[in-house]
């Protein structure tokens, strides 16, 4: 989460809520980035009062990857779930993702209505195409920020890891591919933001985003 402090509250009580329903052991891990507003203070109090939450805090904005990265790393259950702070997924359809997982290694989201800004969404159309062109990453929607993975391949994964952006979502998927990875995807609901600001739509940082797509490629291809 960055500077999610109107969403952190109710992402926090609905991942509690179906978690509950679906596994005896879980925990809800909230990575603050280094945010300006209250959102690290309201998820230590949330962790004060209930032992399931657990937070990761970075002094400073780090980025997506590297938020990502630091949940991952501290994730201590088989199964690991992935989920943008935003309350733009129903946290409900993770069932849906559970299953899916008997196929594979890796679950991805893809939206099946994409609710964010035009630009963004034309951005996302040209990153999928240049991702699926690079990579042979076939799935949808690679920036789609519901997704669950098995822990043992986080384990081989984790190491390798660089991306500190958005970056991350391809590397992962590209990383796990050469691992013999199984990935598939199902598709879920995604809603408009009620409140806070998304990051990482502006064109500097799209463009920023396909540079390193590219050295990337350099590096594993």
């Amino acid at each position: 989460m960055y500077n999610e402090e109107g969403n952190i509250e109710q992402a926090v009580s609905s991942a509690l809520l179906v978690l509950a329903e679906l596994a005896d052991s879980y925990e809800v891990i909230v990575v603050d980035d280094g945010g300006r507003d209250r959102t690290g203070e309201i998820a230590d109090r949330l962790a004060a009062g209930n032992p399931y939450v657990r937070v990761v805090h970075h002094p400073n904005n780090r980025g997506y990857g590297a938020a990502l990265r630091s949940g991952l790393a501290a994730a201590r259950y088989p199964l690991v779930g992935v989920v943008d702070g935003g309350n733009q997924f129903d946290l409900g359809e993770l069932a849906i993702l559970l299953r899916a997982l008997e196929r594979g290694d890796i679950v991805c989201g893809y939206r099946i209505t994409q609710h964010d800004p035009l630009i963004r969404r034309i951005y996302a159309f040209m990153y999928n195409r240049l991702a699926r062109v690079l990579f042979h990453i076939r799935i949808r929607d690679v920036n789609c920020g519901f997704k669950i993975y098995r822990r043992d391949l986080l384990e081989r994964l984790l190491p390798q890891l660089r991306s500190s952006g958005a970056l991350i979502n391809v590397e992962m998927l590209a990383r796990a591919r050469t691992h013999g990875a199984k990935v598939t995807e199902v598709g879920v609901h995604h809603f408009p933001r009620e409140t806070g600001q998304p990051s990482g739509g502006s064109f500097r940082v799209m463009v920023r985003t396909c540079r390193e797509l590219v050295a990337l490629w350099r590096v594993l291809r």
